[in-house]
C-alpha cells in the first residue's frame, strides 16, 4: 500500500511551519518534504531540515537534471520539491507533507491527482502582519512583497480539498491531524486488512 502526499498552502506567516512540526511529532509514518530554495537562510533555520539552501546556479543545475516534482518562484526566491524524495517515501507506504505555495500545489496536483490539498488562512490580515513583525529577519521590502502576493494566492483556495483557519494553533493542529488520520481510514486503504481479519479471524470462529 502506497502512502499519500499532503500539501499545505497558506499566505506567508500563517503558521504552516509550526503546525507541520507538531504534526510530525504526533503522527507516526508522516514525513516532511524538505524543499530546495535560493532564499537566504534565517537565523533559526537548519540546513537540510527546514530547507536545503542552494545558490541559483545549483538550483538551475537541479532543474536541468530533472530533480524536481515542481519548482517555482515565490516572493522573489525560487523553491523546488525533490521528486526522488517524495516518490521514494510514498512508494514505501509513508505519508509525506509538503509546505508549498499555490503554484507548486497546482503543479503537484497535475502530476499526482490523488494528492490531498489543504489551504490555510489566518483569522485576519492584522493577525498576519503581527506575525510578520515577529520575524526580525524579514526586511520591509520582504513584507511588501509578501503582502502583494496574498491577493494572487487567494485566487486558488477553492481548488483545495480542505480549508482551515488558523485562529488557535492547538485547534488547527488537531484539525489537520484529523484530516490525515481520516484519510488513512479510507476504504481503499483498509480493504485488504479488513478482508484478512474477516476471513482469517472472524469467520472461522463463527
Amino acid at each position: 500500500m502506497s502512502g499519500d502526499i499532503f500539501i499545505i498552502s497558506a499566505p506567508s506567516g500563517t503558521g504552516k511551519s509550526t503546525i507541520i512540526r507538531r504534526l510530525l511529532k504526533m503522527i507516526p509514518g508522516l514525513f516532511f518534504s524538505v524543499s530546495y530554495t535560493t532564499r537566504q537562510q534565517r537565523k533559526n533555520e537548519i540546513q537540510g531540515k527546514d530547507y536545503c539552501f542552494v545558490s541559483q546556479e545549483e538550483f538551475t543545475e537541479l532543474i536541468n537534471n530533472n530533480e524536481f516534482l515542481e519548482y517555482c518562484e515565490v516572493h522573489g526566491n525560487t523553491y523546488g520539491t525533490s521528486e526522488k524524495q517524495v516518490l521514494s517515501l510514498i512508494e514505501k507506504g509513508f505519508d509525506i507533507i509538503l509546505d508549498i505555495d499555490v503554484q507548486g500545489a497546482m503543479k503537484v496536483k497535475q502530476k499526482c491527482p490523488a494528492a490531498i490539498t489543504i489551504f490555510m488562512l489566518p483569522p485576519s490580515i492584522k493577525d498576519l502582519e503581527e506575525r510578520w513583525q515577529k520575524r526580525h529577519s524579514d526586511s520591509e521590502q520582504d513584507k511588501k512583497i509578501r503582502r502583494n502576493n496574498i491577493n494572487q494566492e487567494l485566487q486558488f483556495w477553492h481548488f483545495y480539498d480542505y480549508l482551515v483557519i488558523n485562529k488557535y494553533i492547538n485547534e488547527t493542529v488537531e484539525q489537520v491531524k484529523a484530516i490525515i488520520i481520516a484519510n488513512r481510514c479510507r476504504k481503499d486503504k483498509q480493504e485488504t486488512l479488513f478482508r484478512t481479519i474477516i476471513n482469517e479471524e472472524i469467520l472461522p470462529s463463527l
